[in-house]
């Protein structure tokens, strides 16, 4: 008899054991579970909180009319909190940027690569000097347009052409050209 109860009791023992077991593992995925739950709601505001502003998200993409822009006029505007430049360039500025040689250049882009096709007079760039960001000159009636008759930085001298490209002084590269497209003959739309 005393075989037998030894034998009850070790089956006893070892069905305690796979409850303890079973429980104990309960109680971990749910455990793991609370805090995956509390680390995606701590992280759900830090990581919204670097999507874009509503009033950046508004100036995502600009619309400009370029019909009312003379040759040889440029007009300022606002692209994303930075200025833009939209330039229409007069035959004689379109024969000096094509006069000019690829290897005279510290950054090499001919005018038809910052242009689009068909609107090769219409000359769209960021309104910010490569070098330290400062907004050159040249856009507005009666500006220094520096030595290449395009644009000129004021802070440390950078000269651009007529093509928005480095000529002269410390900029490293051309003024950038934004992604944009012509959705008529005469408008434009920025980004």
């Amino acid at each position: 008899m005393a075989e037998s109860t030894g034998t009850a009791t070790a089956d006893m023992i070892v069905g305690d054991g796979d409850d303890g077991v079973r429980r104990r593992d309960f109680i971990n995925i749910a455990a793991v579970s609370f805090a995956g739950i509390g680390g995606a709601a701590t992280l759900f505001p830090l990581i919204s909180q670097m999507a874009p502003s509503a009033d950046v998200l508004a100036e995502s993409s600009t619309e400009l009319d370029t019909g009312a822009i003379a040759p040889g006029q440029a007009i300022k505007a606002i692209f994303r909190k930075q200025p833009l430049f939209v330039r229409r360039l007069t035959a004689a500025e379109l024969a000096e940027a094509n006069a000019v040689g690829l290897d005279d250049l510290r950054d090499p882009q001919t005018l038809a690569d910052r242009t689009k096709e068909g609107h090769g007079d219409v000359l769209v760039t960021m309104g910010v000097c490569t070098h330290l960001g400062c907004v050159p000159l040249g856009a507005a009636e009666g500006e220094n347009k520096g030595e290449y008759g395009g644009y000129f930085c004021p802070c440390h001298g950078s000269h651009y052409d007529t093509a928005g490209r480095i000529r002269k002084g410390p900029a490293p590269t051309n003024l950038e050209v934004p992604e944009y497209e012509f959705t008529s003959d005469s408008v434009i739309r920025v980004g």
